[in-house]
C-alpha cells in the first residue's frame, strides 16, 4: 500500500485558493463525505471541549480520504493547516478543561505523545519499508495519533491497528474478486482516517 506526494507546485495564491484548487475536482464526493463526518464528529465528540478539533478532523479527513483514493496524494497543503488547527484546538480544549473540570493537560499531554509515537512510527515504517508507506502518510500519522490519544492509550492503540486490519481486509477481498493484483497499490490514508472512526466510536460506545 502506499500513496504517492509527487505533483507539479500549484499556483501560487491564498491558502483557501491552493486548498479549493485541491478539492474541486472531486468536490460533490467531498461534500458528501464531509457532511457524514461532521455528523459523525459531533456525535463522537459529544458535549465536550474538544469536539471543535474532531470536526475539523473530520472534514479536512473528508477531503483527504477522497482526494487519496482518487489520486494517492494527501496534499501538505491540507495535511499542515489540519494539523495546525486541531492543534490549536487541543490545546484550547485543556485550557477550557482545567477550567470546568473536564480533561485537561494531562489529555493534552497524551495527546503530544501520541502525536509523537504515530508519526514516529510510520516515519521508521518509511525508512524500511519505502514503496509501502508514503511521507504524506507520515505527515498524516501525527494528528490523528494527537485525536485518539487524547481519549486514553486504548483508544489511540485502537486507532493505530484499525487501518492495518481494513486495509487488509480490502486487499484480501480485491485479490480474491480479481480487481488489483499483488503489485497493485492501494492509498493507505483513507484507511489511516477510518482508523480514527473506528476508535473514537468504540471509545464512545463503551464509555
Amino acid at each position: 500500500m502506499t500513496e504517492s506526494e509527487t505533483r507539479p507546485a500549484l499556483p501560487a495564491g491564498s491558502l483557501s485558493t491552493r486548498i479549493a484548487g485541491e478539492v474541486r475536482p472531486f468536490a460533490r464526493a467531498v461534500a458528501v463525505v464531509a457532511v457524514l463526518a461532521v455528523a459523525w464528529s459531533v456525535w463522537a465528540g459529544g458535549a465536550s471541549w474538544v469536539t471543535p478539533a474532531v470536526v475539523v478532523l473530520g472534514v479536512s479527513g473528508a477531503a483527504l480520504g477522497v482526494i487519496d483514493a482518487r489520486t494517492h496524494r494527501l496534499p501538505n497543503v491540507i495535511v499542515y493547516p489540519t494539523t495546525a488547527v486541531v492543534g490549536v484546538l487541543l490545546v484550547l480544549a485543556a485550557v477550557a478543561g482545567s477550567l470546568t473540570g473536564g480533561p485537561s493537560w494531562e489529555a493534552l499531554g497524551r495527546a503530544a505523545l501520541g502525536f509523537a509515537a504515530h508519526a514516529g512510527f510510520y516515519l521508521l515504517m518509511w525508512l524500511i519499508f519505502q514503496g509501502g508507506i508514503g511521507l504524506g502518510d507520515v505527515k498524516l500519522a501525527g494528528v490523528l495519533g494527537a485525536v485518539t490519544a487524547w481519549w486514553g492509550w486504548d483508544t489511540f492503540l485502537v486507532g493505530a491497528m484499525a487501518p492495518y486490519a481494513l486495509g487488509g481486509a480490502v486487499a484480501v477481498a480485491l485479490l480474491l474478486f480479481r480487481l488489483a493484483g499483488r503489485k497493485s497499490y492501494i492509498p493507505f490514508g483513507p484507511f489511516m482516517l477510518l482508523g480514527v472512526v473506528v476508535a473514537l466510536t468504540w471509545h464512545h460506545l463503551t464509555s
